[in-house]
């Protein structure tokens, strides 16, 4: 096992201590697992709250700051949350302006957020909710029913995040935060398996010279297991998938997202398909985002998600932001 680590039972913990001495702007609880905003509570403003398992990263700690999340509750590597954490972060940055929680579409997430809503209600926090299921590969999975949440949380917490910045109220936070995640779609592909702290190896078995289509973020199968492609024919069987459900009219914001292991020399290549396929098919892109953002451990692959875009959304996107892993106009 070749790992920067100390043991498997401390990882999270040790990266929360790293990022708070990397980030004094944010206020970094490590014993209860919750990053949060140093300035938090925002008077005015709605506070979003997000989380999910650890080894996401910069999902979801990444995007605490100005214009994104107030705060963000880590759980262990790829499991979610406890209702404690999310309760504790509601109640830190709640402003009495309410809090939305932002929940990606997985089992142990769903039920988690769903317990901590009410216990937040029950101490006066107004709390409202929206799930993020945009992967189209699979309908019903390893770790969840109906559709997966991937990269669309990312843009629903910028945007959502942006209208709540401006201290646009809860209704229409909410209401925002669910029209971003109505009008996205996303793909992904692993090239490689991942290796979790715990268990040391591959989590599952991916031949050398194949590729697993659809793959979840946390190595959950695909639609079908394939000789390796190259970057061009993967961008035509993703973006394509893609625009099979999205069906856009119009411009699309574009995430091309790597899964952790995959350099950025490889991520702007495949860039360079999608925006050939999207252009082959009519569709204009708005803006477009490559990095890896919403990862799954050493997992080398790629994902792709696209958003259907109006003006607002757009100006939304634009509007300024300053966390750890996404920054600009500020």
């Amino acid at each position: 096992m070749r790992m920067l680590i100390n043991v498997p039972e401390t990882v999270v913990a040790d990266a929360l201590r790293g990022m708070a001495a990397a980030h004094p702007e944010l206020a970094v609880d490590v014993e209860n697992r919750v990053v949060m905003r140093r300035d938090a509570p925002v008077e005015g403003k709605v506070a979003l709250v997000s989380g999910g398992g650890s080894g996401h990263e910069p999902m979801h700690g990444g995007f605490v700051g100005p214009g994104m999340l107030a705060a963000a509750c880590p759980g262990e590597v790829f499991t979610s949350p406890v209702p404690d954490q999310m309760v504790r972060a509601a109640a830190a940055v709640d402003s009495g302006s309410g809090v939305l929680f932002v929940v990606k579409n997985y089992t142990g997430d769903v039920l988690n957020f769903e317990m901590a809503a009410e216990l937040a209600e029950d101490e006066g926090i107004q709390v409202a909710k929206v799930l993020v299921d945009d992967d189209v590969a699979v309908t019903d999975s390893l770790y969840t029913a109906g559709r997966r949440g991937t990269g669309a949380t990312l843009f629903v917490e910028k945007i959502a995040g942006a209208a709540a910045e401006e201290g646009q109220p809860l209704e229409r936070v909410e209401a925002i935060a669910r029209q971003v995640n109505a009008s996205s779609r996303s793909f992904g592909v692993a090239l490689s398996a991942v290796t979790t702290p715990a268990k040391g190896s591959p989590t599952f078995d991916l031949p050398p010279g194949e590729l697993e289509l659809g793959i979840g973020i946390h190595g959950e199968p695909g639609r079908e297991r394939r000789p390796m492609m190259t970057s061009g024919e993967i961008a035509d069987v993703a973006v394509q998938a893609v625009l099979d459900d999205l069906r856009p009219d119009g411009p699309v914001l574009a995430l091309v997202n790597g899964m952790g292991a995959t350099p950025l020399l490889e991520l702007y290549g495949f860039n360079a398909e999608v925006q050939r396929v999207l252009a082959e098919r009519g569709v204009p892109v708005a803006r477009t985002l490559v990095g890896n953002y919403v990862t799954s451990l050493d997992m080398a692959g790629c994902s792709v998600t696209l958003c259907r875009l109006d003006d607002e959304l757009l100006r939304l996107w634009d509007a300024p932001v300053e966390t750890p892993a996404l920054r600009w106009g500020r």
